[in-house]
């Protein structure tokens, strides 16, 4: 196992993390965690050197923190780094905070958390978790021991993430970074940012929800079997992680033991700067194929906005986008499942066609087209 410097933690971590966000369960219901299983999963990836276990609140159902308990029993514990996250949305009172962090140790069984995120940061809930002391917190569990490291998960636009590091003395980051979202939420300069303050760097959604193994195009497959090196979907997609310098961990949603086998022997070998000119450009290509799958050439600048009738353009078109990016069935239907989900009027259907939205577009995009073409695809079909 290859390890990294976790930033200004000081810490040596695993290049692999064990994410206990999608373990094996029984009878497909997600807060039955099967034990027999997944422990020995888990134990095993531990075994094989990787030191650093993510888990956070509300993970099956509530369930995965009481799991790495359990699994980090028998001396497992003295052996990793666990990292869980504040549940930000269920924050009400400052006390909450402490009501939650406490809980959370007492699931997990151990008396410190070594890396402790505020979870899923956005513009509206850092803004809600600074008022509600949520900095002062951290100083304090910081200064009790409760935790050793603080730190933050991200969704957001790049501006919001570059505010959000400025804003708090933090030790790491955790962001949404994979050869597909170079450019999305945080992205390649946020990261870079982060790394010129010292914050350790975290890498979620690695393949995309598993999407970039189970649901990539032909055109990307035709693409990778051109290489001299023969390199599993999965690895092509850890491998570029791992090149960078930058990136100090990943974590992987590991389901199954052969997961864990291929995970392990793909981080024993990846040292950053390590891939080839041929090997880039072969990614290079193949994330130019995902691209040119791209329907609506939106950047989410937001100058369409507000919409006279409500509705929500630049998260229309990304849901729309998202649709054609994979060719798997279950990847579309949750496409379709967000829309059809959206709150009232955001959906492209209220769109009243008077063209407001046009004049304000720097990418000169048919806004009121498009949107009819938005609700045409991923509507609800009678």
């Amino acid at each position: 196992m290859l390890y990294r410097k976790f930033g200004k933690t000081n810490e040596n971590v695993s290049i692999l993390a064990f994410g206990c966000m999608r373990l094996p369960v029984i009878n497909n219901y997600t807060k039955q965690i099967d034990d027999e299983k997944a422990i020995k999963m888990v134990r095993h990836a531990i075994d094989e050197g990787l030191n650093y276990i993510d888990t956070a609140y509300p993970y099956h159902g509530g369930m995965s923190e009481a799991f790495v308990g359990r699994t980090l029993k028998d001396g497992y514990r003295d052996k990793v780094k666990i990292a869980t996250k504040l549940p930000c949305w269920l924050i009400k009172t400052r006390q909450d905070m402490d009501k939650y962090l406490n809980e959370q140790l007492e699931r997990l069984e151990t008396n410190y958390i070594d890396f402790y995120l505020l979870h899923s940061l956005n513009k509206g809930s850092w803004e809600k978790m600074k008022e509600l002391g949520a900095l002062e917190f951290l100083d304090q569990a910081l200064e009790d021991g409760r935790i050793k490291h603080a730190g933050f998960s991200f969704h957001d636009k790049g501006e919001v993430f570059k505010e959000i590091v400025d804003g708090y003395d933090w030790s790491f980051c955790q962001i949404q970074y994979n050869y597909i979202d170079e450019y999305n939420q945080a992205g390649k300069e946020g990261l870079e940012y982060a790394a010129s303050k010292g914050l350790g760097i975290a890498i979620m959604e690695p393949l995309r929800g598993g999407n970039l193994v189970k649901s990539i195009p032909n055109e990307v497959i035709s693409i990778f079997d051109l290489a001299k090196t023969k390199r599993t979907p999965v690895e092509w997609a850890l491998r570029w992680l791992y090149d960078n310098k930058y990136i100090h961990v990943v974590l992987s949603g590991m389901s199954e033991m052969v997961h864990v086998e291929e995970n392990i022997k793909i981080a024993k070998e990846a040292y950053s700067n390590s891939l080839t000119e041929a090997e880039n450009d072969i990614i290079n290509k193949a994330k130019k194929a995902f691209q040119d799958r791209i329907k609506i050439n939106c950047t989410g600048c937001e100058y369409c906005l507000p919409c006279p009738a409500g509705v929500n353009i630049p998260q229309n078109f990304t849901l729309f986008n998202e649709y054609n990016l994979f060719d798997g069935q279950n990847h579309k239907n949750a496409s379709r499942f967000e829309y059809n989900n959206m709150d009232g009027e955001q959906k492209a259907s209220f769109c009243i066609k008077c063209g407001k939205c046009e004049t304000h577009c720097p990418q000169n995009i048919s806004i009121r087209e498009m949107l009819e073409e938005v609700d045409n695809t991923l509507k609800e079909q009678q």
